[in-house]
């Protein structure tokens, strides 16, 4: 309990003897010590209890005159043992939104400061993040309760006005009580039910029709606007948790493929004959290709960056002199500053399904700071068109390209079983489990295939600061563990990764093919088939060595192929007596399935 005030008496009079006995039966202690008006009384006094854990402590009080009052200024410190946020929820500090005004952000901000042709990039990344001091300057940090209101788009001014006048007709009918005012009070309330019901409507009717090359989009509208409840209470000791069992499971795997191969010779050496150097040197940014590239890049929070990204693309127009001169130093001198190589990871649960307890459930996905986004956009462009020119990626890989997606892979794969079928023909399908692919790739091999590509020079020095020297950290909450250093593959959830993953498995569908089988791919869910009419048991022994050959190169590739989650489904042939399927990998057999999920 606190009690604090203007008391209007002489504290050094009046409380002695017996007010002193009344306030220790009440376990109240006074702090006020000497006088708080500027005739030497003290008036003012500060009362709080001090016996029990939650209660609040009076810590460095200090009186100071002051000119405009005769009443001295008293200044302290509470502290408590407890938490001293209303309900369960700690008080967050947050940049107020609408205090962060462009305008005023630029102005703050000032121009460029460095000269354009001589600063090395780390300089500029340096400078880049000094923009947190901008932001104390526009919005200092307050606290906020974290609010539990979920985001209402669909909300019109149309339905805030009809609300009010609802309120408007509530407290007339709540001062009157007559029959009149409380049948205009239902007949509203009916219309607002309407009116809200027709407003959903419309604006998820015109969402869905301006999404339907988006299914991102839809995605996370039918998942839901509000915020997540969180599977994992934040903790330090959580986050330490994911960031071990993260870390230990790719070392784990990587220590099993490395005792596989030294004790396995047959692997695929995964070398590529070196082409002619295609793209030796990265295209700089052009002034007006910096709107287009801001444009293509999700403002998705980063606890890493200096400011709101939001913020920087609503002052693009200001801030593109700095994003031209930080993206062009790195391309130009084939290097990625260590700023922009850390990320913060979030554990994310594989299926809904699954035990959110178990660490093993989750899988590691990363952010990284909004600046790094925009230099890998910019990259990505011109790797994206290398490949298109040089017709480089599998024809039958459908992840993460332009004009393809799951719907395309799903029919071609539908189609082919279909004929095959109506044909007479039976078609083994075997769908291909890979244990945490894109954490896996070893950086040297990656490196590798950009050569083949045709990637030198500085293009290729700037793929290997980019894969070198990552570093990246769990966080839950106001909580993180500590960074921890990437030795082998690439961020899940960056710009890059999908294009240097698509590059790394380009061998796997030829490797297929010279089987003799037929595959489709969908970044690391792989799918191969063999269709036939008669002798069931030599299609068996085909692929059989084929998948022996896949794993093959799967090991020599640094790649885990999970037997057990391998599954295997026999379209069509139901006379050719297959019931007790002879297919055996690396000990597993694999029984046939009656459905399977691609």
């Amino acid at each position: 309990m606190l009690v604090l005030g203007d008391f209007n008496l002489h504290a050094e009079t009046v409380l002695t003897g017996a007010a002193q006995d009344f306030m220790a039966s009440m376990g109240l202690s006074q702090h006020v010590i000497g006088p708080t008006h500027e005739r030497g009384h003290s008036l003012d006094l500060v009362f709080s209890t001090e016996q029990e854990e939650g209660d609040l402590r009076v810590r460095n009080l200090s009186l100071t005159p002051l000119s405009w009052s005769d009443h001295f200024l008293i200044r302290f410190e509470l502290k408590s043992g407890l938490s001293l946020c209303k309900g369960e929820d700690p008080i967050a500090l947050v940049c107020p939104r609408s205090w962060m005004d462009p305008d005023g952000f630029l102005e703050a901000l000032g121009d460029f400061p460095f000269d354009k042709d001589g600063d090395p990039v780390d300089a500029l990344v340096e400078l880049w993040n000094e923009m947190t001091r901008t932001i104390d300057m526009i919005a200092p940090k307050r606290p906020l309760p974290p609010g539990k209101a979920r985001s209402s788009p669909w909300y019109t001014p149309e339905l805030r006005a009809m609300k009010q006048v609802g309120r408007h007709l509530e407290h007339r009918w709540r001062r009157s009580r007559g029959d009149s005012d409380q049948t205009h009070l239902r007949a509203h309330y009916q219309a607002y039910a309407v009116a809200v019901r027709m407003a959903k409507k419309k604006f998820f009717s015109v969402f869905i029709a301006s999404s339907q090359c988006c299914p991102v989009g839809l995605f996370r509208m039918v998942q839901g606007p509000g915020p997540k409840e969180d599977l994992v209470p934040p903790s330090k000791a959580h986050c330490d948790d994911f960031a071990k069992h993260f870390r230990e499971k790719i070392a784990q795997i990587r220590h099993e493929l490395d005792s596989a191969i030294e004790s396995d010779s047959t692997g695929e050496t995964p070398s590529m004959p070196l082409s002619p150097q295609l793209m030796d040197e990265f295209q700089l940014l052009q002034p007006d290709d910096v709107d287009k590239v801001l444009e293509q890049v999700h403002p998705t929070p980063c606890l890493l960056d200096p400011c709101p990204s939001w913020l920087l693309k609503k002052a693009k127009d200001g801030i593109g002199t700095w994003i031209l001169e930080v993206v062009n130093a790195s391309l130009r001198d084939g290097r990625v500053p260590a700023p922009l190589k850390e990320a913060v990871v979030r554990p994310v649960l594989k299926k809904a399904s699954l035990d959110p307890e178990v660490a093993a459930n989750y899988r590691p996905v990363v952010n990284i700071p909004f600046l790094g986004k925009v230099l890998e956009r910019v990259v990505a462009g011109q790797l994206q068109a290398l490949l298109d020119e040089t017709d480089y990626l599998d024809p039958f890989q459908s992840g993460f390209r332009p004009g393809y997606g799951t719907e395309s892979a799903l029919v071609a794969l539908y189609n082919d079983l279909c004929r095959e079928r109506d044909r007479g023909s039976a078609s083994l399908l075997v769908l291909l489990d890979l244990s945490a692919a894109f954490d896996t790739i070893d950086h040297n091999i990656l490196l590798n295939r950009l050569a083949g590509l045709g990637v030198g020079g500085t293009t290729w020095r700037w793929f290997r600061s980019y894969l070198n020297g990552r570093f990246q950290k769990v966080v839950l909450g106001d909580y993180g563990s500590v960074p921890w250093q990437l030795c082998h593959g690439v961020p899940q959830g960056s710009i890059l990764s999908p294009l240097l993953f698509n590059i790394y498995m380009k061998l796997l569908g030829e490797v297929i093919r010279r089987c003799g089988l037929r595959n489709h791919q969908y970044a690391d869910d792989t799918q191969l088939y063999l269709s036939f009419s008669t002798n069931p048991g030599e299609a068996v022994a085909v692929l059989s060595r084929c998948l022996a050959e896949v794993m093959g190169w799967m090991r020599a590739n640094k790649l885990k192929l999970n037997p057990d989650k391998t599954e295997v489904l026999l379209v069509g042939g139901s006379g050719l007596g297959m019931g007790n399927l002879g297919l055996v990998l690396n000990g597993v057999a694999f029984p046939l399935r009656a459905r399977v999920r691609s």
